[in-house]
């Protein structure tokens, strides 16, 4: 566990330093916002889908009997995060964009 945390913090930090970078240029180029965001998104559903997937896996092998059911609320469970990721890449895109807003 310490050497997930140790791999995340680190992840982290590269992102934001490399968002001080980006934003330190002018004009449309500086959209770094979204995408820190989509990364961040990214990490977080990976992380979240491996966690299932172990979990699953591991009581699987303790009650083989129940694996078709353990299997299906695996699947749902991972649907469900993957839809809530896909959100919160459309909101990092649109925040991110290097266009400016119509009005």
């Amino acid at each position: 566990m310490a050497k997930a945390s140790q791999i995340c913090s680190l992840a982290i930090a590269a992102l934001l330093a490399m968002g001080l970078v980006a934003t330190a240029a002018e004009g449309p180029a500086s959209f770094s916002g979204g995408a820190i965001g989509a990364a961040l998104t990214i990490i977080g559903a990976g992380y979240g889908i491996g966690k299932i997937g172990s979990s699953a896996l591991e009581s699987m092998a303790r009650q083989p009997e129940v694996a078709g059911n353990i299997q299906t609320a695996m699947i749902i469970a991972a649907a469900l995060i993957e839809g809530a990721t896909f959100f919160a890449l459309i909101v990092c895109i649109i925040h991110g964009s290097p266009y400016p807003e119509v009005k």
